[in-house]
């Protein structure tokens, strides 16, 4: 179980003073709570021999006040200690999960569930600071308490009392441990179920115009309404077990009570120990209840830990596919020149070719036109020039150095991708379009959202550039979303700049000024438009055509139709489809 933390052993060297002083408070506290027994003892048998004054109860008084005192302060400190510790325990486990997550390849996100890995971040990280935490002082009182405290009713009372007041509690101990196995699997299942619940409320929402345009509402809030009722099923499941639970602890602990109270009164009567010693014995016997309650809890939380950790521990242990080469080099102004040599590539647990045997020149400056049908390749293209993906076979160059050469981080600084899924984050638009620099004046921003055909646009809200859009830009039409994310890209001032099918929710008169304004933005820049749509390459200084991974066909738009191939084929469908729309 401890081997699941071997993790964060640079953690605890780092940190090993704060646990320790934590201990040493928690440490105190636990002796301060067994010195008030001896008070009692002494005070009780004081009053009882008659000897105990107005001056003593104010001493007594005294000793308590400033043992309560105490107490107070160690408390607060093993809990800055300890528990303000976990929290930074708890606090550099997410950033280091967090920082990990995004260094890892595309592939394991296609492999991997959001809400999963959401999962991880959340339920799993706060497990394992239960347990480095509250299970740390469980732990210590557990032990500490437990054998001073048995010590003492053996020492300062009597030893046939001490056994039979100790007797039921090692079955208060086992019933906390069966419970809290129990609970912490209903438990489970309340998370799963609150989960589900989550990821319904999620997608209607993010899909709302969906469902009312489907007019599904009704149907999902039936839906809601069955996975709330699992919820508060669930939830009454673990109530249940624990209304059964806090009765049977006080009954078990109760028959610790009655046997010191029978047997204890007895010793009392027959003077073979003193009301004093009767009532620290009940003092001692209270503070050994707590303990054997939490010697199965800890036990539970300890495991939940460990489980969480050794989750955590299999995406830590996950190495990037992707990685820098010791070779690898910074490219500081490339020009260009993009080679396709002989490239072919198959997605992870595929076997047919994604881009077979694919060779392409992109001279400095050009603009090349990608458009094929659906499934072709296009976009594994951008996905292998991005180094997102390595080619099995064949090479790719960029002027004239293979891209496994190149830092990742430096190559993709200089390619400016709008891919076909527009994505937005929760933030302004003027953040969104400046979110590949470290700073954009808005002067900037502006400029290159004139260029994308936006500026406008984002006039006519009420907030302009301040304006907030919804989770994934849900709240921009897709035309919008599109044209938002090509200024973004351009933004960056990129090198090479790929567009993957990024305008295919613009209209035609709007896809013109931007094609337009971009042949301007990018001269003397490479550029790759892949599209469905031939309005959008037909201008470019050289189209291929993809086809099952391969080039089917490559040249001008003119020459392409003259070739009366795919190319012509899809040209004649979209004339006809436009034609359509025309008279509709």
């Amino acid at each position: 179980m401890l081997s699941n933390f071997k993790t964060l052993k640079y953690f605890f060297i780092e940190h090993k003073w704060a646990y320790i002083l934590g201990v040493v408070w928690l440490i105190f506290v636990d002796i301060l709570q067994l010195i008030l027994p001896e008070i009692l003892r002494s005070f009780t048998d004081g009053l009882q021999a008659n000897i105990v004054g107005r001056t003593e109860i104010i001493r007594y008084g005294v000793y308590v006040l400033i043992i309560g005192f105490l107490l107070a302060f160690f408390r607060f400190l093993w809990r800055i200690f300890i528990i303000g510790t976990s929290k930074k325990l708890e606090f550099e486990l997410r950033n280091k999960l967090f920082s990990h997550l995004l260094k890892l390849s595309t592939n394991y996100f296609n492999k991997s569930k959001t809400g999963d890995l959401m999962a991880h971040a959340t339920n799993d990280i706060n497990a394992v600071r239960m347990a480095l935490g509250p299970g740390i002082v469980m732990v210590v009182d557990a032990v500490f308490i437990t054998v001073i405290a048995t010590i003492m009713m053996f020492l300062t009372t009597d030893v046939r009392l001490t056994l039979l007041a100790l007797f039921p509690l090692p079955f208060l101990a086992l019933a906390s441990g069966r419970f809290g196995k129990i609970i912490n699997q209903r438990f489970r299942k309340v998370q799963e179920s609150f989960s589900s619940l989550t990821e319904t409320v999620q997608e209607n929402l993010s899909g709302i115009r969906v469902v009312k345009t489907f007019v599904q509402e009704n149907k999902e809030v039936e839906k809601f309404a069955q996975k709330n009722q699992n919820v508060f099923n669930k939830q009454m499941h673990l109530i249940k077990i624990f209304g059964i639970f806090q009765p049977l602890i006080m009954a078990i602990s109760s028959l610790s009570y009655l046997i010191v109270i029978v047997y204890g009164g007895t010793l009392v009567i027959n003077r073979d120990i003193s009301l004093g010693d009767f009532i620290a014995f009940n003092s001692y016997l209270a503070l050994l209840i707590w303990p054997m309650m939490a010697a199965g809890w800890v036990v539970n939380i300890l495991q939940r830990g460990s489980a969480s950790m050794a989750r955590i521990n299999t995406i830590l242990d996950v190495e990037p596919e992707i990685v820098d080469r010791e070779d690898a080099v910074s490219i500081e102004n490339p020009r260009g020149n993009i080679r396709f040599i002989n490239t072919s590539f198959k997605f992870p647990d595929t076997d047919e070719y994604a881009l077979e045997n694919f060779s392409l020149d992109i001279p400095p400056g050009s603009n090349i036109g990608v458009i094929g049908r659906t499934g072709s390749g296009k976009s594994t293209v951008a996905s292998l020039l991005l180094h997102l993906f390595e080619a099995q076979e064949g090479e790719i160059q960029i002027d004239g150095l293979p891209i496994e050469k190149i830092k990742i981080e430096s190559l993709r600084k200089h390619i400016g991708y709008v891919d076909q899924d527009s994505f937005l984050f929760s933030t302004t638009i003027a953040d969104n379009i400046a979110f590949g620099v470290d700073e954009a004046s808005r002067e900037e921003v502006q400029r290159v959202a004139k260029i994308a055909q936006v500026h406008e646009n984002i006039l006519d809200f009420p907030e302009g550039y301040e304006t907030f859009v919804g989770e994934r830009g849900v709240t921009l039409s897709g035309g919008q979303k599109q044209r938002i994310s090509i200024a973004r890209a351009l933004i960056k001032d990129p090198q090479i700049l790929i567009l993957d099918d990024s305008l295919s929710a613009v209209d035609t008169d709007t896809e013109e000024k931007i094609l337009a304004h971009l042949e301007k933005e990018m001269e003397e820049k490479t550029s790759i438009l892949i599209a469905h749509r031939i309005s959008t390459i037909k201008d470019c200084d050289k189209i291929i055509v993809l086809d099952d991974g391969k080039i089917l066909e490559e040249g001008t738009h003119d020459e392409l139709l003259k070739n009366k191939n795919l190319y012509f084929e899809l040209y004649e469908k979209q004339l006809l489809e436009e034609e359509i729309t025309k008279e509709d």
